[in-house]
């Protein structure tokens, strides 16, 4: 984790604070596994107590309200979203001192959060997904790129849980692979890789002169150059690519986390129940989720099958009879 800046703390107790948000956001990682949610905390809460000048314990409800209404850097009003954002940071880091018995209360307790309109959910219809995979070129780069694609809709995980995969992450059963992976709040599981996408990733990394039975465990799945010591393609480098994929296609622009907003919509076209939608998508409470990767665990992803088909991509039925002939792609 990246180390935090200086903060403007009182001297008589600088470095007890400082190991304080120190620890809240070694905690903030390991819950949400996102180093970017990290950055962005550290950066908030620097931006507050560096112009407060105070510590915590001796901070009001007041001076809160002010800095999360407060202008910015571009010097325009904070919209409701970025009010909404300032408070639950400046919210998590005092739930986190009273957690550790550092303070009594949390000054954004007496605060009301601004109310947000809550934007039309997003998602590629089969068709437009269809659209972006045949313009994406025959190249190693492009092979690479559209086995990502692949990964992302009929996976559903977020675009950090999938750029961190390695070769160690996969392993295979009864002629079935499965991924493990860490998401959002540390939890852990292991479901099937689809066959649509486990067939794109191996004609990529043929591409690139490698192979699964080969590769190191420590190897990214998405390689660079191909060359020893490629630490594989970062999430900013392929967000550029696939925004000129989206213009090429004819398709508005766009972040990545609109290819799991796809495959929501895909699973929920393709049938599947809203309570499928919601486990397949590691939502709801954590009690709730918990129940869901029970029932997941280990077990074979039947809801691809009717995706991949919607979406027109062929895979090698042969090399995936266990998924049962209900699931294979129409000719």
């Amino acid at each position: 984790m990246t180390t935090t800046q200086t903060l403007a703390f009182p001297e008589e107790d600088l470095v007890g604070w400082e190991r304080a948000l120190y620890a809240f956001l070694v905690e903030k990682q390991r819950r949400s596994g996102s180093l970017r949610t990290v950055q962005g905390y550290s950066s908030m809460l620097q931006d507050f107590f560096g112009r407060l000048g105070k510590a915590p314990d001796k901070v009001t409800a007041q001076e809160v309200f002010v800095w999360a209404h407060g202008k910015g850097v571009s010097g325009k009003d904070p919209c409701p979203t970025t009010i909404g954002a300032r408070m639950a940071c400046l919210s998590s880091f005092f739930r986190f001192l009273q957690r550790m018995d550092v303070v009594v209360s949390n000054p954004c307790d007496k605060l009301e959060r601004p109310r947000m309109s809550t934007p039309p959910a997003r998602g590629l219809s089969a068709e437009e997904v269809r659209r972006l995979l045949s313009i994406i070129p025959d190249t190693p780069q492009g092979l690479r790129d559209r086995a990502i694609i692949l990964t992302l809709v009929l996976t559903g995980r977020r675009r950090a849980e999938v750029f961190r995969m390695t070769a160690g992450d996969l392993s295979f059963e009864n002629g079935v692979c499965f991924y493990s992976y860490r998401g959002k709040g540390g939890k852990n599981g292991r479901r099937e890789f689809p066959q649509p996408a486990l067939d794109a990733l191996r004609a990529a990394l043929a591409a690139f002169g490698k192979d699964l039975g080969t590769m190191g465990p420590m190897e990214s799945l998405w390689p660079s150059r191909g060359t020893v010591g490629d630490r594989g393609l970062t999430s900013g480098t392929f967000y550029g690519r696939f925004r000129r994929y989206l213009e090429k296609a004819g398709l508005a622009p766009s972040g990545l986390h609109l290819l799991r907003h796809t495959a929501a919509k895909l699973r929920r076209d393709a049938g599947e129940t809203v309570e499928g939608v919601s486990q397949f998508l590691d939502h709801s409470s954590l009690a709730v989720t918990s129940v869901y990767l029970r029932r997941l665990e280990n077990q074979e992803d039947r809801g691809w099958g009717r995706v991949a088909e919607a979406i027109g991509v062929v895979y090698h039925q042969a090399e995936h009879a266990e998924a049962g002939s209900e699931m294979e792609p129409k000719a």
